[in-house]
């Protein structure tokens, strides 16, 4: 196996040494290769907070990575307190995206602080931060501060805009970026307001691009032994998920506009109301479509001129929504959903997170585990939604106390004596 970094890794100037595993007494290992995951023996120095960046390092630690979140003494992760719901004094929030991590507390306005996660990097592989473009910069933690003493780290920022250009310095949400990247705008009823999507997904997917950077990067260092800076926004990342009403615009000319659940350029592609519910349906080709009309016992709208194709159905788009629309009335969800069993045609119902724990392919997919946190007792998470034939990518271990494995951290990895572990507490640069 090759190994990289500096210290703990062989690294030795921008030669690479092979080494075993067994000349690295600082690694944890789980009791099988299976179980360890593709990504053990990577260490990550997460300084991130609230989503992008913790959800991001959670699925790198779902897949074996060490990952140390550093948090401001005292405080945390701002996610900490956002609540309720808690459980003890735990926020359902928090608890959602920071499993199999270590927490160690520093207080990076101190230079002892700095100089603790400087020492940190040369025994870790990877940093991700999400401060402000230039924040750590001005305290000596920017790439260019630690490429030349860790030359094997790969460092990824996540920012609001980009570490560059005229919003750099703006603070960047999940709501803004949806805003500017065109999300929020199409999102909503037809001829409504525009609306912010349940879940944060421009984080999610900026925590996804991050995630999948980040592996590249590695990859790429076993060819030239080196890190590199990798730069992810918000912006960026949903305006590149913008996908095909982007390709529309540039391309077609055609700007996008809001249709609820339906589909711009597919009919019939959306919700329906059932006489308790919502039941979302598509007839994405004319197979589907004939389908669904037999389903619904309107097989005459198969030879209906107006819908014969599916460019003729959405032309026809209004008429034929108002027909599928009353007969859906007709019946509960679950009737529909009885009716619909081995048809060819995608149908789903609109579920509450309650309904959505109690489905059966959502049980048999197993995406509930729970683990004991040391606070609060059993904690339930969502499991990680890929699975491997050979590899772990499992939950390991809660979400960590505040401080909770700063003495370990200091002393197993960076061998601090006890005397300096000390002196640090005593400075209030660490706090545990």
């Amino acid at each position: 196996m090759w190994i990289f970094s500096r210290a703990r890794y062989g690294f030795q100037g921008h030669t690479l040494r092979k080494v075993s595993f067994q000349t690295l007494p600082t690694m944890t290992r789980c009791c099988s290769d299976h179980c360890a995951g593709p990504l053990s023996g990577i260490r990550v120095i997460d300084l991130t907070r609230i989503l992008a960046g913790p959800f991001a390092t959670m699925i790198l630690g779902d897949l074996g990575a060490d990952i140390i979140k550093v948090e401001r003494p005292g405080q945390g992760d701002e996610t900490r307190s956002w609540g309720p719901p808690f459980v003890g004094t735990e926020s359902c929030y928090f608890l959602s995206v920071n499993r199999n991590k270590r927490s160690i507390c520093v207080d990076l306005k101190q230079p002892n602080g700095v100089s603790l996660i400087r020492d940190l990097a040369s025994h870790s592989d990877v940093l991700i931060e999400n401060y402000v473009p230039g924040a750590l910069d001005r305290l000596g933690l920017g790439y260019e501060d630690l490429k030349h003493s860790s030359p094997h780290l790969i460092y990824c920022s996540i920012s609001g805009y980009g570490s560059s250009g005229p919003y750099k310095a703006r603070p960047g949400f999940d709501v803004m970026a949806a805003s500017f990247g065109g999300l929020i705008g199409v999102t909503g009823p037809e001829n409504g307001e525009p609306c912010k999507v349940g879940v944060a997904m421009t984080d999610l997917a900026t925590g996804l691009y991050a995630h999948g950077a980040i592996m590249a990067a590695i990859l790429d260092r076993q060819k030239s032994g080196l890190g590199q800076r990798i730069d992810c926004n918000l912006l960026s990342t949903q305006v590149a998920c913008m996908v095909n009403l982007a390709s529309n615009y540039l391309n077609g000319g055609k700007e996008a506009k809001r249709w609820g659940t339906a589909h711009e350029s597919i009919v019939p592609y959306q919700a329906f109301p059932t006489n308790d519910g919502y039941i979302t349906i598509a007839g994405a080709s004319n197979e589907q479509f004939s389908a669904l009309c037999n389903a619904l016992g309107l097989s005459k709208l198969t030879s209906d001129k107006r819908y014969t194709t599916n460019a003729l159905r959405v032309k026809n788009r209004t008429a034929l929504i108002e027909t599928l629309t009353s007969t859906f009335r007709t019946k509960s969800t679950q009737e529909w959903l009885a009716v619909f069993e081995g048809t060819p045609f995608p149908y789903a119902p609109i579920n509450t997170l309650s309904q959505v724990f109690a489905d059966p392919q959502v049980q048999h997919n197993r995406l509930v585990e729970e683990v004991d946190h040391p606070s609060v007792g059993k904690v339930k998470q969502v499991a990680p939604a890929v699975t491997f034939s050979a590899s772990g990518n499992q939950v390991r271990s809660p979400p960590p106390v505040l401080g909770q494995h700063t003495l370990q951290i200091l002393a197993e990895i960076l061998g601090y004596s006890e005397e300096k572990i000390q002196e640090l507490r005593s400075q209030g640069v660490i706090n545990e």
